[in-house]
Formats: structure tokens, C-alpha cells, sequence
């Protein structure tokens, strides 16, 4: 099978607005969850995420060009920026260059700003509507950077960037590009944080993954790009190799729209999955990067389902969930949180889960807790088990010739 790497990355969050910063708050166990601003939350029980504070849009575009791209979209060009940095753009014909990102609300927060203006003013700019559409940001990335290969939008909930990484990955071994843009980008909007809100999934305080005092998710925004190529063209050209991309699994639960499967099965079926792809067994994983939301249930059963497919092992790998530091960042979610599993290959170290505090007899593994961890990091795992029941897991490894 193909091998594919990773030769380019780029990240915009609450905690790093490059990946160089990003990567020492992971290391440094810095949270990004605290009061939103974005709009009011005076109504809500929870009135905290992961907000990326003080973003100003001048700061990065020219105020015409910003016009009709949504927040959302912003960041997801700013990351894609960063990521082809690293990449070199010059190198594939344009045609040859796809775009595949997952996506979650997109433009909502910029319809909610059109809607609040004509209830309170009986007219609004009709650009801020422009960008509703989800697959906005894979356009505009697509379109700023030249690129003609394949285009795609994937939208699994949670786990649409995470999907996204995989099926690109599929897209360079079927020979319909040779390299690709994969990820998300996602930002903050009252209507995710109200909608949370009203199901109760939502911590008043900052989230607590895995705690025995576990009592929901904070909410999160940002972005993440990686960009995948076939092995032998990155050697050829002499590419910076982050890492290789080893396998993904992906399955549908056929349960519940919120809540997961209380035995996770297909969890578990989905890491085996990833591993059996990628060529590894479950003793050459080195780190896993959990879902962790901070809801009772979800952490429970993937807990379960962490030792269904690793059995004792399992209580001899760290387990880390990055959203204690920034939030659930929904349609970005998976791309984050794979850019973090590779900076744990790339720098030897596993992020914290902070605020675990209190073990739980449901959750008795190694998660990580409050400080992060040097440990030779070869081979990580990440995990975006999303609504839905929709389930991606990816592999990553250090690349060796």
C-alpha cells in the first residue's frame, strides 16, 4: 500500500495561533476555556469556551478581502497559510493539489450577526450571509491558493476533520491527486453554544475529561490544516516528513443521535480497524489522544472501549484529552487534535488532561493528569467519536525510511 506523510501543518486555536506556540502551550499544560465574548451568555448555564480572544480580522486580511469569508473561514486560511509554508507550493501542478475538509456550523456566526441586525435595524450587510454554506472554507482555500484537484466537504459532526485526514489520505493512494489539503475549521456561535446548552451537555466550569466530577464539554473554536503527499514524491523533492500518516478506521454506531452505544463496540471495532490499516499491533501504540469530552457518558464508554481494543495494555498507555485545554471544537475538532497527536511524535511528550482531579471506577486508566509528560512517542493514536455515532480513528508514526 501507498505510504503517506505528513509534509506540511498549520494551526490557529485558542492556545496557538502557529504551531510552534500551540505545540509549547501543550507542553505547558495552558488552557484556553474562559468567559465568551463573542455574544451574550447571560441566559445560558455555561457562559465559558475556548474562545480565540482579541482575533481582529485586519490583523490578517485586507478589510475588503474579509468581507465575504466567515470567521470560520479566516481561520481555515490562516492555517492553510502556515501548512504550505512547510510544504512549498510550487512543486505539484495546481490540478494535481486537492482540498478535503470536514466542516461543522461554517457561517453561523455571521448569519446570527445578519438576523440579530435585521430584527433590530430592519436591514444588514447581505455579505455576512455569503459564507452560510459549510463547504465555504474548502472553497476559499481552494480558490486563494489555485488549487484544482479534488474538492470535498465532509460533514460527520465531531468527527468530520478527523474523516477528513483518512479520506484524503485514500484519495492520494487511489491516484486522483498527489497532494492534499485536509482538515477543518470551525468557529463559536450562540447557536451550537445554545443548542449544547439546552441538551445539558455543557460544564459551568472549565471541562473536567475522564473526572470523577466530569459534568459536560466546553466549547471551542479554531482551525488545524495538514497536508498529505505519497512518500516516495516528498523524498523525491526533499519534503519535511512531520510524520506518516499509518491507517484510519471509520464506522456508524446505528444507535443514537447524542448519546454513544453503552458497550462501545464499534469503538473499539474502529481503533482495531485503524491499527489493522496501518500495520500495527495495540503493543506499538505509544499515546493515545482520546475524544474526552467531559460528559459522564461519553467518557465512560470510551473508556470501555479503549480496553476492548487493548485489553490490560490499555492501562500501560497515557491517555490525553487536548480539549480540557482547547474545548470541543467541533467541526475543527479531529484536525486539532491530530496535529497534536504529531507534535507528540515530532517533540516526545504527551499532553496533559487537565482538571482531572478525582479518579472515577468508570475511568481508571492513565489519563494524563493536570501536567504533561516526557515519553518517547512513536507511534499515537487519535480518537473523534462524534453525534451521530459517527466514529473515525487515526494512526500516526514516526516516519523511518
Amino acid at each position: 500500500m501507498k505510504r503517506i506523510v505528513v509534509t506540511g501543518m498549520g494551526v490557529f486555536c485558542s492556545i496557538g495561533k502557529s504551531m510552534d506556540k500551540f505545540a509549547r502551550a501543550l507542553k505547558e499544560g495552558r488552557t484556553g476555556i474562559g468567559p465568551i465574548t463573542l455574544f451574550d451568555t447571560s441566559k445560558y448555564p455555561s457562559k465559558i469556551g475556548a474562545e480565540i480572544i482579541g482575533y481582529r480580522a485586519e490583523d490578517y486580511f485586507e478589510k475588503r478581502k474579509s468581507r465575504r469569508v466567515s470567521r470560520a473561514d479566516q481561520f481555515g486560511l490562516i492555517a492553510a497559510e502556515e501548512a504550505l509554508r512547510s510544504f512549498g507550493i510550487e512543486y505539484y501542478p495546481l490540478e494535481e493539489v486537492g482540498v478535503c475538509l470536514g466542516a461543522g456550523a461554517g457561517g453561523m456566526f455571521e448569519a446570527e450577526t445578519y438576523h440579530r441586525e435585521i430584527l433590530l435595524k430592519g436591514k444588514s450587510s447581505p455579505s455576512l450571509i455569503f459564507p452560510f454554506i459549510p463547504s465555504f472554507t474548502t472553497s476559499r482555500i481552494a480558490e486563494r491558493f489555485g488549487f484544482s484537484g479534488p474538492r470535498l466537504t465532509i460533514t460527520t459532526a465531531c468527527s468530520s476533520s478527523a474523516t477528513s485526514i483518512g479520506y484524503g489520505a485514500d484519495l492520494i493512494r487511489g491516484g486522483r491527486c498527489k497532494a492534499i489539503l485536509c482538515g477543518g475549521s470551525d468557529a463559536l456561535c450562540e447557536l451550537t453554544f445554545g443548542g449544547f446548552n439546552t441538551l445539558r451537555a455543557m460544564d459551568p466550569s472549565p471541562c473536567k475529561p475522564f473526572d470523577r466530577k466530569r459534568a459536560g464539554m466546553s466549547l471551542g473554536e479554531g482551525a488545524a490544516i495538514l497536508i498529505l503527499e505519497g512518500l516516495e514524491e516528498a523524498i523525491k523533492r526533499g519534503a519535511k516528513i512531520f510524520a506518516e500518516f499509518l491507517g484510519y478506521g471509520i464506522g456508524g454506531e446505528a444507535y443514537h443521535i447524542t448519546a454513544p452505544e453503552p458497550n462501545g463496540f464499534v469503538e473499539a471495532r474502529v481503533m482495531k480497524e485503524a491499527m489493522e490499516e496501518g500495520g500495527i499491533s495495540a503493543d506499538q501504540i505509544d499515546h493515545i489522544n482520546a475524544h474526552g469530552t467531559g460528559t459522564p457518558l461519553n467518557d465512560k464508554v470510551e473508556t470501555i472501549a479503549i480496553k476492548k481494543a487493548f485489553g490490560e495494555r490499555a492501562y500501560a498507555i497515557p491517555i490525553s484529552s487536548i480539549k480540557s485545554m482547547v474545548g470541543h471544537c467541533l467541526g475543527s475538532a479531529g484536525a486539532i487534535e491530530a496535529v497534536a497527536s504529531i507534535l507528540s511524535i515530532v517533540y516526545n511528550f504527551v499532553p496533559p488532561t487537565l482538571h482531572h482531579r478525582e479518579g472515577d471506577e468508570d475511568c481508571d486508566l492513565d489519563y494524563v493528569p493536570e501536567k504533561s509528560r516526557e515519553k518517547e512517542v512513536k507511534v499515537a493514536l487519535s480518537n473523534s467519536f462524534a453525534f451521530g455515532g459517527n466514529c473515525t480513528t487515526l494512526v500516526f508514526g514516526r516516519y523511518f525510511l
